[in-house]
């Protein structure tokens, strides 16, 4: 699934004092978007977008999702269709970072070495 703002999304990775520094940023959020029995689908990865679009960085709770290994594949398939990043995840909850396409609409700056 093709997503609107794919297009200005930086391709940079993460260093690991990066997402770290995410994962501090996140401790407080709470979920903004709930993974239920139906996984992964096209109305999912919509509101992912929006909501990264909005917030850039955002956690979202698995719910109905018990397996490790089919949780690993949604929450790497969710950054793949999104164009994000996983700053971490912790349990049930993973944590999702992208830049936001207008330069000065961006509310996080990472730190730099």
């Amino acid at each position: 699934m093709e997503t609107k703002s794919n297009k200005s999304i930086d391709k940079k990775i993460l260093s690991g004092y990066q997402k770290k520094y995410l994962r501090g940023l996140a401790h407080n959020l709470k979920p903004v978007v709930l993974v239920g029995q139906k996984g992964a689908t096209p109305s999912l990865f919509i509101s992912i977008d929006e909501a990264l679009t909005a917030h850039e960085l955002i956690k979202i709770r698995f719910v109905e999702t018990k397996d490790r290994v089919q949780k690993e594949k949604m929450i790497q398939s969710i950054a793949q269709v999104t164009q994000s990043h996983i700053a971490g995840t912790v349990g049930h909850t993973a944590i999702y970072y992208r830049t936001h396409p207008e330069k000065e609409k961006r509310k996080i700056v990472l730190p730099r070495k």
